[in-house]
């Protein structure tokens, strides 16, 4: 499928090329020249500029020729003069004979025809505890218990799984381990006995396991705190901005406010990781649209490492978005990246998530197709032994894969996962940013479409948003 994307962001102007997952910067001239092509190529002047990405892009013939394009630019001749628009389109039809403009994607059929990714696992997510401190309203996990009972994963449970993650981890040296919940602190004696368990399995097996865990930060004292420091690779804080904004939600039971009593907590975390891994990980809603204000109240009260995130819920809940925020969301999005930029020239940058893209060193061909890999590279565990696709996907029987006591997965489950890649998605395979995307998080998809195969469009048109900004941010530093 051939894609091409143009849009502008402040005051420069960019292409995306679907197929080859090129991306160019480009001056006015050449971005109105573009603008005729794609008119001729039967994509439309802004390629798939529509937020929802339901343009139809056309298979280009292969039947435009310069002569064609510059007796459609005839208009520009008096904008920008003659020869100037003949040198833009000469240096456009260079892209496209160099594989970088209009390039059909036909070349990654083959890697899907071979099987696609494989069945070796490469992370697990343990939910070492299904119970929680706190009651966040907006919980996907049903304030900690998923559904069911509120109850701690046991020790036998997690070394079970450590077990199945190095023996089903073929031909992986590095190898991942994500403590999970609820709050996985309200069970940290398990955590410790798993890590020195799981660190001298991995070594006498010639493998390397990085630990992840993720907490709200109220079980976090100094202790703690140091022990996280010392055996985690990276740790994700639970906060989402500003007081007003973080105690709407994010409450303990019989509604006790949280932010005053974490903050403090959170920063010492923060302090303490210096130039390893973490993340302030916080939650937009429809009651904080101005999201672009937390992150910035983040940043300024000491996070240098900051991820917020749109909420995913019922649309008939008060808090979920809808698509009619998305020129809000937009709005947001565009603040934050000139903020972004602005601070980086003045010495005093931070890192946002999902502002991260590598345009020199991208992700191998199965990542940018597969994306995290859920219910085939990567599982979620139970306190119970029970294996899900993804911790989203925890309390869903049908997506039940198997149980870590007897070591069997569906096959047939995983087979899906295996396969819903970005060439099996209808609307992924027509869209610019499927090299970029991964094809969205499946959990997404099934919560609001009830398909693994037909991603949520909020979803969708925020992440294509964030890219351009991402884009722009590369093109200003």
């Amino acid at each position: 499928m051939i894609t091409v994307h143009r849009f502008r962001q402040g005051e420069r102007y960019f292409a995306v090329d679907g197929g080859s997952a090129s991306v160019h910067e480009l001056d006015d001239i050449a971005y109105d020249v573009l603008g005729v092509w794609l008119e001729l190529e039967g994509i439309g002047a802004n390629g798939q500029e529509n937020s929802l990405g339901r343009g139809e892009p056309k298979p280009r013939g292969n039947s435009i020729s310069l002569g064609d394009v510059l007796d459609g630019c005839q208009g520009l001749f008096a904008k920008y003069g003659e020869e100037e628009v003949k040198d833009a389109a000469s240096d456009l039809m260079g892209l496209v004979e160099a594989g970088l403009l209009f390039h059909d994607d036909a070349y990654v059929q083959d890697w899907a025809q071979d099987g696609g990714v494989g069945y070796s696992l490469k992370a697990l997510c343990l939910n070492v505890s299904h119970d929680c401190n706190l009651r966040c309203r907006y919980c996907f996990a049903g304030t900690g218990n998923f559904g069911g009972d509120r109850l701690n994963m046991p020790a036998s449970v997690a070394q079970g799984a450590i077990d199945f993650l190095l023996a089903n981890s073929e031909g992986r040296e590095r190898v991942e381990v994500d403590f999970f919940g609820g709050e996985p602190l309200l069970n940290l004696p398990v955590v410790k006995t798993t890590v020195e368990y799981a660190t001298s399995r991995a070594e006498s097996m010639g493998k390397e396991i990085r630990f992840t865990l993720t907490t709200n930060g109220m079980l976090l004292d100094e202790e703690t705190a140091d022990y996280l420091d010392r055996t985690m690779f990276n740790i994700v804080l639970s906060l989402d901005g500003r007081r007003v904004v973080n105690d709407r939600l994010r409450i303990a039971p019989r509604g006790v406010k949280v932010y005053d009593t974490v903050l403090p907590r959170l920063k010492h975390m923060a302090k303490l990781r210096q130039e390893r891994q973490y993340y302030v990980r916080g939650t937009y809603t429809a009651y904080n649209k101005d999201f672009f204000e937390d992150v910035r109240h983040l940043v300024e009260v000491g996070f240098d490492r900051v991820s917020v995130e749109p909420v995913v819920a019922n649309p008939r809940e008060p808090y979920a978005l809808k698509l009619e925020d998305l020129e809000e969301l937009f709005h947001q999005y565009d603040r934050l990246a000139d903020y972004y930029v602005k601070m980086q020239q003045a010495g005093a940058g931070f890192e946002f998530y999902h502002f991260n893209l590598s345009l020199l060193e991208g992700q191998c061909l199965s990542k940018r197709l597969t994306g995290c890999g859920a219910g085939s590279e990567y599982l979620a565990i139970t306190p119970n032994g029970d294996i899900y696709p993804c911790h989203q996907f925890v309390g869903q029987a049908e997506y039940l894969m198997g149980n870590i006591r007897d070591g069997q997965l569906s096959e047939g489950l995983r087979e899906i996962f295996q396969t819903s890649h970005v060439l099996s998605k209808d609307e992924c395979r027509k869209c610019w940013a499927r090299f970029f995307c991964s094809g969205g998080c499946h959990a997404n998809a099934v919560s609001v479409n009830n398909d693994i195969k037909q991603p949520d469009g909020l979803s969708c048109a925020l992440l294509k948003k964030r890219l351009e900004c991402s884009i722009y941010i590369q093109g200003c530093l």
